[in-house]
């Protein structure tokens, strides 16, 4: 890009632009703040003569980085070609969320309150485009609502669904099997449709978006064989997993093993006992620990896998890292972030080799305080891959079958620093909410066996404790440098929820202390005092509910739940894009860099963070649906049982149950509770009778029967029994 040495005078961030450019450009922020300053919106030409631009190449660099601002959603271009702020015209822009029934919300990039979009907006829209949107007023629902006023990015280029076609009729169409798109996809001409016969499930290419027309690429089967759930969700939400052949061609060129050239001006650490603890099936080891106690208190050393040392900035694999900004973990497969070479080779953690890192060091007193952090680049050599469960029988007395006998002295020296730091948590009043993950046990079909529940033990608190320490370190530490990064942020809860939950612990006699804004401690105090009541699964539930999603940001609102004031990703590059820019930023430092010359600057963090927390949420849909879709097969030939369950879900529309001993969900429909007109109270999370009286709430224990399983709508219904 080209600039007048005029324009860059006065634009604050000169210095930065001329790092990363040979012939920079004003500022994205300078030319905001001219814009802003002069008060109305201004063609190229009047922007180009503010900042003193004559010469064609600078008039035409300007023009790209007025059009990348347009495409970002900073600058909206009217009709007379003049480009404005899109804050100065009261518009939003955000990330569009479909619903099932046709209509959707806009999650605004500024975190305010979610905009309704109706079945009329959402016509010419996906779930998943960032779009700008008008404020045109609030719905009988009180919630603000949306006009489109212009896609600022397609979201969905591929759908996977099933393929209808009547024989004798020249339009075909394809149903999602993603239920956020409503939208049947047209199918025109015999060419479009390829080789898809009609029932088949098949990967649309879209061709136009209103209406939605497109192009049959590949048939995935007619039937959901062992494993096709999963090719379905990655295709349903467009999870790229295939490497392109640049990120091949780079893997191939990473040698297999340490060179002596990578370990210059790395802290040799090969002779202290660092472990790795992960589950039996971990592949990819990113983490390893050692603890020593040093006086009173501890040297704690949290041992990073140094992705970044192998992944460059704008190289193929980073770009490809960037675009899927997360692994993804399916039952019984992996969509990975980089490729086996850096994943489960180069830097997964093993024992006995040689691998490169970034070290977290911290100096922990007595009372659990850190006193001092230390980042630096290191060569470890783990001395164990142990497993949750070894370390929790130790843990609990079992030390004869151990395996490592010299390694015992370490994890004991972990567990006393993880009952301090466990103290320290408590007494800080972090949330700990009581929830239970499982795990699916697959036969040799690749049919589900059985649904079992992940027990953690000391073993897995212990290593989430100095994950934790670890991270909250590096927010520390990257925050008193100033650098442009991602916090991982948790804001509290909203005015309107925490409005419902007041009301719904008045009814039972509770109270939430704080006021208008109520700490995390608030929230444990309420839990502690509730823990004896018969309802105390409901309260908690509840409680939960009210949370917002954690979401990673460039700017520090502190991590609510958590109880810290700074929090951000750092322990494991190897599946967060994230932690890697995390890696990359500490490494900056450790290079004695200025601030002002690093790659990345807050507006790119801005973007970053929007699309890694959208990978995130993506992901999440895309295991969930697998999940749901394996759950129906498993529940298919159990029509007719009778199960005990709890009530884990109230709405309009009937009582989400989910199953004892098996952990799988069902709807009893609010058709199917009889005898009585039943009315849905959201304060009290209940469905009450009209009649009758009989109330059906949130955490309630009921019998039920499987009455209805449809494994393509991904549905099971039940019924009282």
């Amino acid at each position: 890009m080209a600039s007048s040495k005029n324009s860059l005078k006065k634009d604050p961030l000169a210095q930065r632009e001329a790092q990363k450019y040979e012939n920079p450009i004003s500022s994205r922020e300078f030319i905001m703040q001219h814009l802003a300053e002069v008060g109305k919106p201004m063609t190229l030409q009047k922007i180009a003569a503010l900042l003193n631009l004559s010469k064609t190449e600078d008039i035409e660099a300007l023009r790209r980085r007025l059009n990348a601002m347009e495409r970002d959603g900073q600058l909206i271009r009217n009709r007379r070609k003049a480009y404005g702020l899109a804050k100065k015209m009261d518009l939003v822009r955000g990330r569009v969320i479909g619903h099932p029934d046709g209509y959707g919300f806009l999650v605004a990039d500024d975190g305010g309150s979610d905009l309704f979009l109706s079945q009329k907006q959402m016509q010419t829209l996906m779930h998943g485009d960032r779009a700008l949107v008008n404020i045109i007023g609030i719905d009988h629902k009180g919630r603000r609502e949306g006009a489109l006023v212009e896609v600022l990015e397609r979201n969905t280029q591929e759908v996977v669904g099933r393929f209808f076609h009547k024989r004798g009729q020249n339009v075909a169409f394809v149903e999602p099997d993603n239920r956020r798109i409503p939208h049947n996809i047209l199918i025109e001409g015999r060419k479009k449709r390829g080789k898809a016969k009609h029932g088949q499930i098949v990967v649309v290419r879209l061709l136009s978006y209103n209406p939605p027309f497109g192009e049959v690429i590949e048939v995935l089967g007619n039937e959901r064989a062992p494993g096709m759930e999963i090719d379905i969700a990655i295709r349903a939400h467009e999870l790229p997993y295939q490497w392109p052949d640049d990120v091949l061609k780079q893997a191939s060129k990473f040698p297999k093993k340490i060179t002596p050239a990578a370990l210059k001006g790395r802290e040799d650490m090969r002779e202290i006992p660092f472990v790795t603890i992960d589950g039996e099936d971990a592949q990819d080891f990113d983490d390893a620990v050692h603890c020593q106690p040093r006086g009173k208190g501890w040297l704690l050393r949290v041992a990073i896998a140094d992705v970044s040392a192998y992944v460059k900035k704008g190289s193929a694999i980073d770009l490809e890292a960037k675009k899927r900004a997360t692994s993804v973990y399916f039952p019984n497969r992996v969509v990975p972030m980089l490729p086996e070479v850096l994943s489960n080779q180069l830097c997964s953690l093993k024992p006995q080799v040689d691998r490169l890192c970034i070290v977290c060091e911290l100096a922990i007193d007595f009372y659990g305080r850190t006193r001092r952090i230390r980042y630096f680049e290191a060569v470890i050599r783990s001395a164990a891959r142990l497993t949750y469960t070894q370390v929790g029988k130790v843990l609990e007395g079992n030390e004869e079958n151990f395996q490592y006998p010299h390694l015992l002295p370490q994890i004991r020296h972990l567990h006393s620093l993880y009952q301090l730091l466990l103290k320290r948590r408590k007494k800080r009043g972090a949330i700990d909410f009581e929830t239970v993950e499982t795990r699916i046990l697959f036969d040799e079909q690749q049919k589900i066996e059985r649904i079992v529940p992940v027990v953690r033990n000391d073993a897995h608190k212990l290593i989430e404790e100095m994950m934790l320490a670890a991270n909250v370190a590096t927010a520390e530490w990257l925050t008193a440098r100033e650098m442009p990064m991602l916090y991982r942020i948790h804001e509290p809860p909203s005015k309107e929820k925490l409005t419902a939950l007041r009301t719904f612990l008045k009814e039972l006699g509770l109270k939430l202390w704080g006021k208008n804004k109520p700490q995390a401690h608030h929230y444990g105090k309420l839990l502690e005092k509730a823990q004896d009541r018969p309802g105390y699964r409901l309260i908690q539930t509840v409680l939960l509910r009210s949370l917002q999603l954690a979401v990673y940001s460039p700017k520090n609102k502190g991590h609510f739940g958590l109880a810290y004031p700074a929090y951000a990703h750092f322990t494991s590059p190897i599946r967060r894009y994230p932690d890697l820019l995390v890696h990359r930023a500490i490494r900056h430092c450790l290079q004695g860099k200025p601030v002002e010359t690093f790659s990345y600057t807050n507006n790119d963090m801005e973007i970053l963070s929007e699309q890694c927390t959208m990978a995130e949420r993506r992901a999440d849909e895309a295991t969930r649906d697998a999940m749901t879709w394996l759950k129906c097969e498993y529940m298919q030939d159990k029509v007719g049982v009778e199960y005990d369950g709890i009530v884990t879900g109230v709405t309009a529309f009937g009582l989400f149950v989910e199953l004892d001993g098996i952990f799988v969900d069902g709807l009893v429909h609010v058709t199917a509770l009889v005898e009585d007109y039943y009315h849905f109270d959201p304060i009290g999370h209940c469905l009450y009778g009209e009649y009758g009286g009989k109330v059906y709430r949130l955490s309630d224990r009921l019998r039920v029967r499987v009455v209805r399983v449809d494994v393509d709508e991904k549905k099971i219904d039940f019924e009282l029994a």
